[in-house]
């Protein structure tokens, strides 16, 4: 199997002679996919859909710019960062840049970081599982030389006609890797809504270190400092940083609820209270104050009635 026509011949759609090229047609689905995802977890976790496009323009904006800044810092020249066309984006920069963005939304709303990380790293992973095909369209991120013809297929290998050899198809590695971390976490943060906020987030971190560690050994373009690859560094450092989280976390649960995964019935503050938008809130103190005015216009009613008796008693 090998689409290479997808990056040679045909790169893309052309609309009035520009191109669009299929890499980006495929990140974009990886987007809209995501977003669809984040807004069903909001909703299952009782925050505000309305707040999903909010999420959205927070951290696409600034996961660009992390995932473009980490590349041309790692792997090309800063003086090249405009030139987006010519390609370029590390998913790890994009991860630092997006939560930024998660910060900057949760500050804005006054909301969890926790709660709302878990409802979008479902939708990160999964973005990401199919993104990666569109290194396979721009014949990339390919893993060791196959020389042996009866490994010469595909998914374990694909044809790079650059190199007109057949390499290891990593990129097919990454991409079913992290659909399977997705279904994972995304039925964790559905089922158990009511766990306390983090678990998901850790999840996502260990689960997606552990796969990229593994993944990164096999590739032929990885970064390397010394003798030590970039990528599988960060890896280590993720897995490490998300067990000791969910070892603080089960050690916070231990101590408040008596058992390390949190209170049999759940957290009780886990779910969080019911947010308003703006018209809906302006809709409420519109109600409110009809009730109040209708609760005084009662009054002054049974007020009158009540002192018009005496006032006749004075007139005789």
């Amino acid at each position: 199997m090998n689409l290479s026509l997808l990056a040679t011949d045909n790169p893309g759609i052309t609309i009035f002679g520009f191109t669009i090229y299929w890499y980006a047609i495929i990140i974009v689905c990886g987007v809209i996919l995501a977003t669809v995802v984040v807004a069903i977890l909001f909703k299952r976790r009782n925050v505000p859909t309305e707040w999903t496009l909010d999420l959205l323009i927070c951290i696409l904006p600034i996961g660009i710019i992390g995932a473009r800044t980490y590349y041309c810092a790692f792997y090309g020249n800063m003086s090249e960062w405009l030139h987006f066309r010519d390609g370029g984006l590390a998913i790890y920069g994009g991860i630092i840049g997006g939560a930024i963005g998660v910060v900057v939304f949760c500050l804005i709303h006054k909301i969890s970081f926790w709660r709302v990380a878990d409802c979008l790293v479902p939708g990160v992973i999964l973005a990401q599982g199919i993104g990666r095909w569109g290194n396979f369209v721009n014949q990339e991120a390919y893993g060791n030389l196959v020389t042996d013809p009866k490994l010469q297929w595909f998914p374990y290998a694909v044809y790079i006609d650059d190199q007109g050899a057949w390499y290891q198809a990593t990129f097919f590695y990454e991409s079913m890797s992290c659909l399977l971390i997705f279904a994972i976490l995304f039925t964790f943060a559905w089922l158990y809504r009511k766990k306390p906020s983090g678990l998901v987030f850790c999840g996502y971190i260990m689960l997606y270190g552990i796969e990229r560690f593994f993944v990164e050994g096999l590739r032929s373009d990885s970064l390397y400092v010394g003798n030590i690859r970039v990528s599988q560094a960060l890896s280590l450092v993720l897995v490490i940083v998300g067990i000791s989280l969910v070892l603080l976390q089960m050690y916070l649960n231990r101590k408040k609820y008596g058992s390390c995964f949190g209170a049999k019935i759940g957290e009780p503050l886990a779910i969080m209270p019911k947010f308003y938008t703006k018209e809906q809130r302006k809709k409420m103190e519109e109600a409110r104050l009809a009730k109040e005015r209708a609760a005084k216009a009662a009054a002054e009613k049974d007020g009158a009635a009540a002192n018009g008796p005496s006032s006749d008693k004075k007139e005789e």
